[in-house]
C-alpha cells in the first residue's frame, strides 16, 4: 500500500507540475515574436490557440513577425475573448505577403474579442502593417471602445494610412476620449507613433485637434508624412497643451520659417522636453533662430537637439548653439547637413569648444557647403504667401506696414501725419511731429508683427542727419519702437531681430517679396544707439552681433556706422 501511495503521489506531483507550467507563474508575456509562421487558417494556428486559452493571467500577447491570414486571425481572435487581464498587444508587421483586403477583417475580428473579453489595453502596436485608411477602419470600434480608455502606447508607424486614415484615427480618439471621460476615467494616451503614413497637413491637422483634446502625451513621433506648414502649425498649437511632452520627433516633414516659428512658440511652453528631432525639416536660418529663442527661454531639460539638413547658415547655427549653452543635461546637437562651409564647420567647433561642449556636437561631414543664391525652388511655397499676404493687405487699415487706430479727431490728424510720413519719410516731417511722435509709435505700430515693426523702424532711420535736433528725433523715435518690440515675449524679440536682419541684407528669407534694403549708415546709427540702451536685450544683441561680424561685407558702403555698431554689440555681450 505503501508503495502504492507514492506512485499516486508521484503521479499528482507530475500533474501539478504540467499546470504550474501552463500558468506560466511569473510570467505576463505570450510570444511568437520573429517566427515567420504562415498562418493561414483555423487549422495552421490550432497549437498557438491551444496554448493562449491555457495561458493563464496573460497581459501581454507577442505576434510581430508573423502573417496571419483571415481564417488564422478568426481562430486567434476566439481564444482571446476570455482573456480578460490582457493589456499589451504587440502586432507589428502580422500581415506581411496579405492583400490589402484580407488585413481590415482580421483586424475586426482580433478587436471584437479584445471587446468582448473586457480588456483593458495600455499598449496596441499595429506598426509596419501597410493596412492603408481601410485598416484603421478595421480598427477604429476597438478604439472607441472601453478596451481603449486605459491605452497608453498606440503605435502606429509606416502603416499607410493617408489623409483618410488619419482622419479616421483622430475621430476616433476623439470619440474614445469623450466616452472615457464620460465614464469617470478620461483616456490618458502618453505615448504616440506614427511615422511614414502620408498623413499631410489635412491628417496631420485631424490629428492635432485630438492632441489638443488629450493634453496626456509624452512622446510624439510622426516623421516622413509629407505635412509642411499648415499642418505642422496645427501641431505646434496642440502640443503647447500637453505640458508633459518629452520627445518630439517630426523628422523629414517641411517647416519652412512659418512652420518653424509656430513650433518655436509652442515647445518653449514645454519645460519637460528632453528630446527634439526637427532634422530634414527645412528649417532654414531664420527658423533656427526662431527655435533658439525658445531654447533661451525654457527646455531646461533638454538632451537631444536636432536640426540636421534645414538649410541653416552658419551664423544661424551658432546662435543655436550659444542657445544650448545652459542645458546641462544636453548630451547631443545635431547639425550636420546645413550649410556652413569648411571655415564656417570650424567656426561653429570652435564656439561650442568656447563652451566646453565640444564633445556633444554631432559630425559635421554631410555639410553642404557656404549657401548660394537663391534658386526659385520653393514656388508652392511663394503662392501661398502671395495668397496669406493678399488676404492681410486686404484686411489691414494702414499704408507701409502700419496700422492705425483711430480714436478721435485729434487722433485722425495725428495719424494722418504718421501716414505722411511712412509714405515718403523725411527728416523735416519726423521733426514737425513733436514730442507726440514717441506716442504716435507706441500708440500705432503694431510690433506683433515683425516685418512691419522692422520696417517702420528702416523707414525712421533712414532720414538720419548728423545734426543734433534730427539724431534726437530719430533717436528717441527708434528708441521707442524698440522698447516696445523688446518688451513683449522672448520669441517676438528674436522675430523682431530677424526681420531686421533679412531687410538688412544680413540673413537670407525664403520669401522672395521681402526685398533687402539699401543700407543706410542711418539704419545703424540708430540700432547702435539703441543697442547701447538698457532695454535692448543682451541675447539679442549676441544674436545680432553673430550676424554682423560674419557678414561685415553687406555693410561695407556704411563702414564708420557699422564699427560703431560691432562696437557697442561685443560691449553689451560681454557686459
Amino acid at each position: 500500500m505503501l508503495r502504492k501511495g507514492k506512485a499516486m503521489a508521484s503521479g499528482d506531483i507530475a500533474q501539478i507540475t504540467e499546470a504550474l507550467a501552463k500558468t506560466h507563474v511569473g510570467e505576463v508575456e505570450l510570444s511568437y515574436k520573429g517566427q515567420g509562421l504562415k498562418l493561414d487558417n483555423a487549422e495552421s494556428v490550432k497549437e498557438m490557440v491551444q496554448e493562449i486559452e491555457q495561458y493563464q493571467g496573460l497581459r501581454s500577447l507577442r505576434l510581430e513577425g508573423n502573417t496571419l491570414g483571415v481564417e488564422a486571425a478568426r481562430a486567434i481572435a476566439k481564444s482571446l475573448e476570455a482573456k480578460r487581464e490582457l493589456e499589451q498587444c504587440h502586432w507589428s508587421d502580422m500581415f506581411t505577403g496579405r492583400l490589402r483586403s484580407e488585413i481590415p477583417p482580421a483586424l475586426i475580428s482580433l478587436g471584437n474579442a479584445l471587446m468582448t473579453s473586457g480588456a483593458r489595453l495600455t499598449h496596441l502596436d499595429l506598426s509596419d502593417n501597410a493596412f492603408g485608411p481601410d485598416g484603421v477602419k478595421g480598427i477604429e470600434s476597438l478604439l472607441k471602445s472601453s478596451a481603449c480608455y486605459t491605452l497608453r502606447e498606440l503605435r502606429l508607424n509606416n502603416c499607410g494610412m493617408g489623409i483618410g486614415g488619419g482622419m479616421v484615427l483622430a475621430s476616433a480618439l476623439t470619440e474614445c476620449h469623450k466616452q472615457s471621460s464620460a465614464a469617470g476615467s478620461p483616456l490618458r494616451l502618453k505615448v504616440f507613433i506614427a511615422g511614414r503614413n502620408r498623413l499631410e497637413n489635412d491628417g496631420a491637422t485631424a490629428l492635432a485637434k485630438a492632441f489638443k483634446l488629450l493634453g496626456s502625451l509624452e512622446e510624439v513621433h510622426m516623421p516622413q508624412n509629407g505635412i509642411n506648414h499648415p499642418g505642422i502649425t496645427a501641431l505646434a498649437s496642440a502640443i503647447k497643451h500637453n505640458p508633459n511632452l518629452q520627445v518630439l520627433n517630426l523628422n523629414d516633414n517641411t517647416f519652412t520659417k512659418r512652420g518653424s516659428t509656430a513650433m518655436a512658440e509652442a515647445i518653449r511652453h514645454l519645460q519637460c522636453l528632453k528630446v527634439i528631432n526637427f532634422g530634414d525639416c527645412l528649417v532654414r536660418s531664420e527658423g533656427a533662430i526662431a527655435i533658439a529663442a525658445a531654447l533661451r527661454e525654457g527646455l531646461p531639460f533638454l538632451r537631444e537637439l536636432n536640426l540636421s539638413f534645414g538649410e541653416i547658415c552658419e551664423a544661424a547655427a551658432v546662435v543655436v548653439a550659444k542657445a544650448v549653452q545652459s542645458k546641462a543635461d544636453l548630451e547631443k546637437l545635431d547639425l550636420n547637413g546645413n550649410c556652413f562651409g569648411e571655415d564656417g564647420c570650424e567656426a561653429l567647433r570652435d564656439v561650442m569648444e568656447s563652451m566646453n561642449m565640444e564633445d556633444l556636437l554631432g559630425s559635421l561631414s554631410d555639410d553642404e557647403g557656404e549657401p548660394e543664391e537663391e534658386d526659385d525652388d520653393d514656388g508652392e511655397e511663394d503662392e501661398d504667401e502671395e495668397e496669406r499676404e493678399d488676404e492681410e493687405d486686404a484686411e489691414e487699415n494702414g499704408v507701409n506696414g502700419t496700422k492705425y487706430v483711430i480714436e478721435d479727431k485729434e487722433e485722425h490728424h495725428c495719424s494722418s501725419e504718421l501716414w505722411s510720413f511712412l509714405i515718403s519719410p523725411s527728416a523735416e516731417k519726423l521733426i514737425s511731429l513733436g514730442a507726440k511722435r514717441i506716442r504716435l509709435i507706441e500708440q500705432q505700430v503694431d510690433v506683433s508683427d515683425a516685418s512691419k515693426a522692422s520696417e517702420v523702424f528702416l523707414k525712421i532711420s533712414s532720414v538720419y542727419k548728423d545734426e543734433p535736433e534730427v539724431k534726437q528725433a530719430i533717436f528717441e523715435s527708434t528708441d521707442a519702437l524698440l522698447r516696445k518690440a523688446f518688451s513683449n515675449s522672448h520669441s517676438q524679440s528674436y522675430n523682431f531681430i530677424s526681420s531686421l536682419m533679412v531687410n538688412l541684407g544680413l540673413l537670407k528669407c525664403e520669401d522672395k517679396k521681402i526685398k533687402r534694403v539699401t543700407v543706410l549708415p542711418g539704419h545703424l546709427f540708430a540700432l547702435e544707439h539703441a543697442a547701447a540702451q538698457q532695454f535692448f536685450p543682451a541675447d539679442q544683441a549676441d544674436v545680432l552681433e553673430t550676424f554682423v561680424s560674419r557678414n561685415g561685407k553687406v555693410f561695407e558702403s556704411c563702414c564708420n556706422a557699422r564699427d560703431a555698431l560691432k562696437t557697442t554689440l561685443v560691449k553689451r555681450t560681454t557686459a
